[in-house]
């Protein structure tokens, strides 16, 4: 059986500091990342493996393959794994101001420039009710970015888009620190995003 561990982050805790404090760093991923390994875990675990042969992101492209029984664990528990493992990720403490390159010409044409693209992501983020996620995502079918949000932890894999950077507005992603200004949060984590790693997920994609 396919069996999920809590990955180990590319930074230390208190690396993303001012904009990311140290203790919700630690809470956010050995406690809220490990609920979402363990449920996955737990979850795969009712259905044998004979169902999950493929990593996660396969399968929560197609959660037809998954017993009824099991699926909104498998999107919430599968989803909340992955859509950390991105997470983390996509930041850095060497962040080093924008995209470049195919993302950069992409972002051009689709959001104008990249300032523009900042506004209208920021702006989709805080207007997410509830916990969910603001992503950007390549549209396989039409060849384009494009943004999104998603409720709790559902992944952009089951609408057949896949992430390219996603932020995660759950309140304990930013309370400790920010509160209830969830702008401010917003604001901060672009010192951070690492988009080196962003441009090169894109390539990979597009080549």
């Amino acid at each position: 059986m396919v069996k999920y561990e809590l990955p180990r982050l590319p930074y230390g805790y208190d690396e993303l500091e001012p904009y990311f404090d140290k203790r919700t760093m630690e809470i956010h991923h050995q406690k809220h990342h490990q609920a979402y390994v363990d449920g996955l875990n737990n979850t795969l675990a009712k259905i044998g493996g004979e169902f999950h042969p493929q990593y996660i992101t396969s399968v929560l492209s197609d959660l037809s393959v998954i017993p009824e029984s099991v699926r909104n664990d498998i999107v919430f528990f599968g989803g909340g794994f992955e859509n950390h493992k991105l997470f983390w990720e996509t930041m850095t403490p060497k962040n080093d101001g924008g995209p470049c390159g195919k993302l950069s010409d992409s972002i051009d044409v689709y959001f104008e420039n990249f300032e523009n693209f900042k506004k209208e992501f920021s702006s989709k983020a805080l207007s997410i009710e509830g916990s969910g996620w603001c992503w950007l995502v390549f549209n396989q079918t039409f060849n384009k970015i494009e943004l999104i949000t998603t409720l709790n932890q559902n992944s952009p894999w089951s609408i057949r888009k896949i992430p390219l950077l996603g932020l995660d507005m759950w309140e304990h992603s930013y309370y400790l620190k920010y509160q209830n200004k969830k702008s401010d949060y917003v604001e901060s984590w672009w010192n951070v995003v690492n988009w080196d790693y962003v441009g090169n997920r894109f390539s990979e994609l597009t080549d």
